[in-house]
């Protein structure tokens, strides 16, 4: 079967790609806008280039057509933490998928505990095992609804005891499969 993407609606190409394309990370950005802490999770995230340290987080609009809180904030304030959700947290990620009202916090809402660590940055999830703290990049422009948004890292927190002396990682994180969550395991 080929599938045409110019007869298949936004909805289903979604559906398709989402389905295809696994498993994808998951973003927990963490974005400030007037003392109010945005949290929210995207799974059509990728690193793009190690020189410079740049991923590409694709951010769609609310329902009613405005750009999402973590949109607007990246750009008035050039500054975001991507935290990675862990089995631990799983539960807080699928809450903070919920549109919220541009004042109201997903972190107070349903209660998740962050730390300032580094004083230019929207605080991290307590909870990740890893965060990039990462400036405002550049966006690209495509037809619908959906900003391209290019973040440069600056600095990473890595929890004690997941990085080794060859700086390999031993992060457990989850990743997108469909409309599921999965934790990735070694085989």
């Amino acid at each position: 079967m080929i599938l045409d993407y110019e007869n298949v609606n936004e909805l289903n190409r979604y559906k398709i790609m989402s389905g295809s394309i696994v498993p994808r990370p998951i973003a927990w950005i963490v974005t400030e806008d007037n003392g109010v802490l945005n949290a929210a999770p995207f799974s059509y995230f990728i690193p793009i280039s190690t020189s410079p340290a740049l991923v590409i987080v694709a951010i769609g609009k609310k329902d009613d057509g405005s750009p999402k809180d973590s949109l607007a904030n990246i750009l008035k304030t050039k500054k975001a933490t991507i935290c990675f959700p862990n089995k631990d947290n799983i539960d807080q990620v699928q809450k903070c998928a919920m549109q919220l009202s541009k004042d109201e916090s997903e972190i107070e809402k349903f209660e998740i505990d962050v730390r300032k660590e580094l004083e230019d940055y929207p605080p991290m999830i307590t909870s990740t095992q890893t965060a990039l703290f990462c400036e405002y990049y550049d966006t690209y422009k495509v037809e619908g609804d959906t900003t391209p948004v290019i973040l440069k890292i600056n600095y990473q927190y890595i929890e004690d005891g997941r990085i080794n002396e060859r700086n390999h990682t031993n992060i457990e994180s989850i990743g997108r499969v469909g409309v599921t969550f999965k934790a990735m395991v070694d085989l």
